[in-house]
């Protein structure tokens, strides 16, 4: 495919992905959402809907623009993620994809509103889609214009390849052009001002490359090499064939892609490409939200704590399945020995280990959490579940800041120098007196014993109904299993500590991350206005069991797949830089 047609592709795809934008900045409302639309004449009759799950019109609209957006979200973006980590030229192409595919799903969902009554006015969905939109928008514009500073900054192998048509090369190349057919006038050249060939065009150059050149035309045919003549031949048809649209990204992406810019662009391009899926997962949350009805009024604390809290263990349970794959491998946090500082660099060799974050997590939930509890009540007398919740804060604080210590290794020091000042200085080097072998790895019972009684107290813990009490009894049960995995993991690192800087995978780590994830998830469903949906549809604890564990298990291993993927796009990068490093060494 030339470079003129893939422009052109990518040009229609920025314009389908800002159709949407500019139908919902054209749209007479007060502020381009999703939310905002022209409701019609309230129904008068008792039994009207009151959230868009119940609502019978343009279902089919809504169910193809919720398909849309989980392919969007899930399957398109992820994968473009992972290729763009990996630096594949394949990036480009999955995020163009995404962006078509999310462009469609808003598309149906602006019609959805424009067909259906306003269920949930200013909802939190509408305002929140826009602005991740814009902002996966974003990445993808700044992924184009690095790959266009990349392109025409000849500072890897491959580009300097790449880039052998520069002006002297096609000087020579026309030279030699010139001699063997006959010289004809472009038919865009008036016949004045600039030659073809002159220095203003090319530039000048030395006195001496000039006499050499001059020199080869005078006498003999020029000894030309046949393989660089037809590679500058073939660049030169491409670049012929480069059409308005190539000159219109080239003219106003290149004055983006300054060496300071680019720079900036670059930071800016990993930071949204760290947190893209975890906005992705926000925009999925409240569109739940919206779509059933829940969290109106009052009730919107008690969702938004239930929401924010399984978010966090939704998303423990991710970090500890990459743990596992092996990521942060290099921050010595994928049960491995730390590389020190001479392999992985100063910076990654300062990052704390897993468990001491874990720690420090753990205790500034509980010192912001203090003050939260007595928030849905604010100005109310307290009860004694508000107490029982800020009892929970204060275990976290103080487990928080226990583990924190248990991980310090100048604690630790301390602690051992009774025993180290009755030391003899004839015996520093004996091993009797080193550092057990145990002391390379982390082994903090800390975090997993925080989330051991957090579940057992939420296991036992009384609600409004049996269907609420079931409910949270199974992600507390799910929080205490991964405990009880968590501490065989450390029994058998303490026994067989690792001896390798590569992942040691112990299999214990798999069932903690999916007793994580699938706890997260119930226990955002333990929310009072989910369980009160639940029991109106007579919905049992069973229900959101099974789909939740069903559910945790296909994400589990679509996470797998996706890093499976990132591995093969870094060997195929690698082998391709590889294989262009070295033509670019061979004489």
């Amino acid at each position: 495919m030339s470079r003129a047609r893939v422009l052109s592709v990518v040009a229609a795809t920025i314009l389908l992905g800002a159709l949407p934008l500019a139908i919902a900045h054209g749209e007479s409302h007060d502020d381009a959402t999703m939310d905002k639309h022209e409701p019609p004449a309230p129904v008068e009759h008792e039994g009207a809907p009151s959230s868009y799950w119940s609502l019978p019109d343009h279902v089919g609209i809504m169910y193809w623009h919720i398909g849309l957006e989980i392919l969007a979200w899930t399957i398109v973006l992820p994968v473009g993620v992972m290729l763009s980590i990996a630096r594949s030229r394949l990036a480009l192409l999955a995020q163009f994809t995404f962006l078509i595919v999310n462009a469609l799903a808003l598309l149906l969902g602006i019609v959805y509103n424009q067909k259906t009554p306003d269920l949930y006015e200013n909802n939190a969905h509408g305002k929140t889609g826009w602005i991740i939109t814009w902002i996966a928008s974003a990445w993808v514009f700044m992924a184009l214009l690095q790959a266009y500073a990349a392109h025409n900054n000849p500072s890897s192998p491959q580009d300097q390849i790449r880039h052998k048509l520069n002006a002297a090369n096609m000087a020579r190349y026309q030279r030699v052009h010139d001699a063997q057919v006959p010289t004809a006038r472009w038919s865009n050249d008036s016949g004045q001002g600039t030659e073809r060939n002159s220095t203003s065009l090319f530039g000048s150059r030395s006195p001496s490359v000039e006499s050499e050149e001059h020199q080869q035309f005078l006498g003999q045919a020029p000894s030309y090499d046949q393989e660089v003549e037809d590679e500058l031949e073939e660049i030169a048809e491409k670049s012929g064939l480069l059409g308005s649209t190539d000159r219109f990204f080239s003219r106003h992406i290149g004055r983006f892609a300054s060496k300071i810019p680019v720079k900036f662009i670059k930071f800016l391009y990993v930071i949204i490409e760290r947190t893209i899926l975890i906005q992705g997962f926000v925009a999925i949350a409240t569109g739940i939200v919206v779509y059933g009805g829940i969290a109106k009024g009052g009730a919107v604390f008690n969702v938004l704590a239930h929401f924010i809290k399984g978010g966090i263990f939704f998303g423990y349970g991710l970090l500890t399945l990459g743990r596992w794959m092996g990521a942060f491998a290099d921050f010595g946090w994928a049960w491995n020995v730390k590389p020190p500082k001479e392999v992985v660099g100063r910076r990654r060799a300062a990052i704390p280990s897993a468990e001491f974050t874990e720690s420090f997590v753990i205790f500034l939930y509980g010192c912001s959490n203090v003050f939260l509890e007595h928030l849905a009540a604010w100005g109310d007398a307290w009860t004694a579940q508000d107490l029982e919740h800020v009892s929970i804060s204060i275990m976290f604080f103080g487990g928080g800041l226990l583990g924190m210590l248990v991980e310090s290794s100048k604690m630790r020091d301390l602690l051992n120098s009774v025993v180290l000042s009755t030391q003899p200085p004839s015996q520093f080097n004996e091993e009797v007196w080193q550092q057990p072998r145990q002391y390379r790895t982390s082994m903090n019972p800390i975090p997993g014993l925080i989330i051991l009684l957090l579940g057992k107290m939420m296991s036992s813990h009384h609600q409004a109904s049996m269907l609420s009490t079931m409910i949270h009894t199974q992600w507390g049960s799910m929080f205490m299993m991964f405990a009880l995995a968590r501490a065989v993991t450390y029994i058998t690192l303490y026994i067989s500590p690792p001896t390798s800087y590569l992942p040691s995978r112990p299999p214990t780590e798999v069932i903690t991350s999916f007793c994580l994830i699938a706890g997260g998830i119930t226990f955002m469903v333990s929310n009072k206005d989910t369980v009160a949906a639940l029991e109106s549809y007579d919905l049992d604890a069973m229900f959101t069991f099974t789909v939740t564990m069903g559910f945790v298990a296909l994400l589990m291993a679509w996470t797998v797949v996706l890093v499976g993927l990132k591995g093969i796009a870094t060997r195929r990068e690698n082998t391709h830089r590889s294989g262009q490093t070295g033509m670019s060494m061979a004489p």
